[in-house]
């Protein structure tokens, strides 16, 4: 691969790197395990270029590389977890300018991590990342009608918990 190859490659990773890194922090909710990921995922890409359909979405096969990676340490965590008998920790802190949206951000993604993974991926690479019900699918190696239904029946859920919010907290702002 000649010089000018290896540097649009290079130039076309890199301009990913904000929303594989924004996908693995919603994956992980851990900025460190997140850069870990996204680092992981790239230098797996970069072992894996020359497997890669030159006419495929770059963009889908590097979150599906990010999805799959995570994927595979969680139940590698888990049976370690089980092994050693530990719980594995989890940082839910939440960033924000003013107190109401730090509690807002806080309730959205208590929220979203009660939803199955499936889901939430979905939810995540789609109503945040805004890949198309295709690129989704084919990030996740599912058919484009469960990725609708997963999304819907995600929303739907999200929607019933805003909806249910307990006494003196304010209810989820819907965005229409």
């Amino acid at each position: 691969m000649g010089m000018e190859a290896v540097s649009e490659r290079d130039r076309r990773m890199e301009a990913l790197v904000p929303a594989l890194r924004r996908f693995a922090w919603s994956l992980t909710r851990n900025a460190d395990v997140a850069d870990d990921l996204v680092q992981d995922c790239l230098e797996h890409a970069l072992g894996a270029w020359h497997r890669r359909h030159a006419d495929g979405d770059l963009r889908a096969w590097l979150f599906a590389i990010l999805y799959n990676l995570h994927v595979s340490g969680r139940r590698r965590d888990a049976r370690r977890s089980r092994l050693l008998g530990e719980a594995t920790a989890h940082d839910t802190g939440a960033q924000a300018s003013s107190q109401d949206a730090a509690v807002h951000c806080a309730q959205v993604l208590a929220q979203l991590d009660t939803l199955p993974e499936e889901q939430r991926a979905v939810l995540l690479l789609v109503g945040v990342e805004g890949l198309g019900y295709g690129e989704a699918a084919q990030v996740l190696d599912l058919p484009v009608g469960t990725v609708m239904s997963r999304l819907s029946r995600g929303r739907e859920r999200l929607r019933r918990m805003s909806d249910a919010k307990p006494a003196g907290v304010p209810a989820l702002r819907r965005v229409v």
